[in-house]
Formats: structure tokens, C-alpha cells, sequence
């Protein structure tokens, strides 16, 4: 049997410490539309997406983030892998609400939410682009987050934030909103973050809550070996990464080199191939 990944609880419920990502399944490169397009080829299939997730669940990995009320191809992908398998998939959807202060917005909303739960979702993170709408930094508070995370636990769901902005973090802590975790974005480049690495590190590290933490590899702009040992040593026993993959070679990879960063011990790699492999900085022979 596999080595089984590292578990965490969130809200009472079992997760895996790694989460599979799903940028590189859907299209969200954040590199080039060429990179978008190359993704959505890949992965045009309900099939295509299998030896990903089965790859990942081998190793228990068997928590995914996504948002699913855009992706049906892939949510159909982890019911048909469930069954295939007899394992379930917790799914974290990340929905966008319509946070407008109306009555017709909150109806939209609610809806939204009960279609994630419909779909299986057991974790319910409101979208940052919708979070952030509602943040006055004056106060120190989320304006009426408190009527989002009722529905979410009235749909039966878990309820959290995608809170790219650090301050929703702190906020909601500082207020005891219901919120189990958040999503905060974290690599060793201080990609996409907002304010610097060690700021961010010391937020995670006081959060109240586990913290699902993405960006790892700052969307390929540092290898998986750079940015995955650096996350897995910069957080706490109780927190997340989401790691996305392209293919279920890459998934293997992602698994092993975060095993090892977490085991403290060197990941076992093939090497990265050259025009000429026998140098000695590639483990050849070097001089003749």
C-alpha cells in the first residue's frame, strides 16, 4: 500500500493535508491564454481527469478545492472516481456570491449556495471576489458575513473564506465570525500576495483557524521542490496546501517531494533530463 498522506480536521471533519488544486485541470494558468488553452486541451473530457484524481487518492490525498458550479466536467470526473474506487472525495467549492446588500441579491445567493451543497460540496468557501466586497477596513469587520455563513450552515455545509486579502484572516478572527478556515495565498516569491512573505507567514502562524494555503509553486515561477519544502516548513501541523498537477506524473511528484519536506529527508526523483547527462553536477561520471 502507498505511503498515506497526513491528515488534518477542519470544522470536525477528516481532511487530507494536501488539497488537489485545480488551476491546471481547468484552465487558470496565470501565465498565458496560450497556457489556458493548452490546459482546456488536455482536459476537454470527463475521462481525462481520472488518472489525476486516482493518482492522488492512492496516496489519500482526497480533498480538492475547485470551483464546481463552473466545472462540470470535473465534478462528473470525482463522482465517477468515487464510485470507481469506493472512496470519497471531499469537495471544497469556492462559489461566487452575489453580495449586494438587496433582497433579490441575498436570494441569489442562497440559491448559489444550495446548488454547492446539491452538487456534494461539504465545504463551502465564499469566493474572494466576493468576500472582499465586503470588507471595511475602518472598521476592522466583513459587513454582513455573518448572513452568508448562516446559509452556508443551513445548506448543511462548512463554511469558510477564500481570503486573498490577509486582513479577512485577521478579521475574522478578531471578530469570531463562523468561519472554520480560509484560503490565503503563500509561496516563497510572494506571488499574488499582498504584503510580504514573512507577514503573511506570521498571520498563518496566529490564525485561529486551520489555513488552506495555494500558490505553492507561485504558478510555476518556482520548481515544486523550491516552493512545496518551503510551504510544508513555513506552516503549522494543522494547515493545508492545495497543489495543483498537470498530469497524474506531476501529481506523483507533488506527492513525494511533500512527503519528504514533511519527513525532513531528501524527495527520490528522477533527474531532470540534458543534452548531456554525464556531468558530474547531474550525478554522472563527470571527466572521463
Amino acid at each position: 500500500m502507498n505511503k498515506q498522506f497526513p491528515r488534518t480536521r477542519v470544522g470536525g471533519l477528516s481532511l487530507s493535508r494536501m488539497i488537489i488544486g485545480s488551476n491546471w485541470l481547468l484552465g487558470y494558468s496565470h501565465t498565458s491564454s496560450s497556457a489556458d488553452q493548452m490546459i482546456r486541451r488536455q482536459y476537454d473530457s470527463t475521462e481525462a481527469f481520472k488518472p489525476v484524481l486516482e493518482t492522488y487518492l492512492k496516496y489519500g490525498v482526497d480533498t480538492i478545492m475547485a470551483p464546481f458550479l463552473q466545472a462540470p466536467m470535473l465534478l462528473r470526473a470525482v463522482k465517477e472516481t468515487e464510485q470507481k474506487l469506493g472512496r470519497e472525495i471531499f469537495l471544497v467549492d469556492t462559489p461566487v456570491l452575489n453580495v449586494s446588500d438587496s433582497t433579490k441579491a441575498r436570494r441569489e445567493a442562497e440559491d448559489t449556495i444550495r446548488r454547492s451543497a446539491a452538487q456534494g460540496a461539504k465545504l463551502c468557501l465564499i469566493h474572494h471576489s466576493s468576500a472582499e466586497k465586503l470588507v471595511d477596513k475602518e472598521a476592522g469587520e466583513i459587513r454582513r458575513l455573518d448572513d452568508y455563513t448562516r446559509m452556508i450552515r443551513d445548506a448543511g455545509m462548512i463554511p469558510g473564506l477564500s481570503a486573498h486579502m490577509p486582513e479577512l484572516v485577521v478579521y475574522s478572527d478578531e471578530n469570531e465570525y463562523d468561519v472554520e478556515t480560509y484560503i490565503q495565498i503563500f509561496n516563497c516569491a510572494g506571488f499574488l500576495m499582498q504584503v510580504e512573505v514573512e507577514a503573511v507567514a506570521s498571520m498563518i502562524q496566529r490564525a485561529k483557524k486551520p489555513v488552506m494555503t495555494i500558490k505553492s509553486m507561485a504558478a510555476g515561477r518556482v520548481t515544486p521542490y523550491v516552493g512545496l519544502t518551503f510551504a510544508w516548513n513555513a506552516i503549522r501541523a494543522q494547515d493545508m496546501i492545495t497543489v495543483g498537477a498537470f498530469s497524474a506524473q506531476e501529481a506523483e511528484e507533488d506527492i513525494e517531494i511533500s512527503l519528504a519536506a514533511i519527513e525532513h529527508r531528501f524527495p527520490d526523483l528522477e533527474k531532470r533530463s540534458s543534452p548531456n547527462e554525464n556531468q558530474a553536477a547531474f550525478g554522472g561520471e563527470g571527466r572521463a
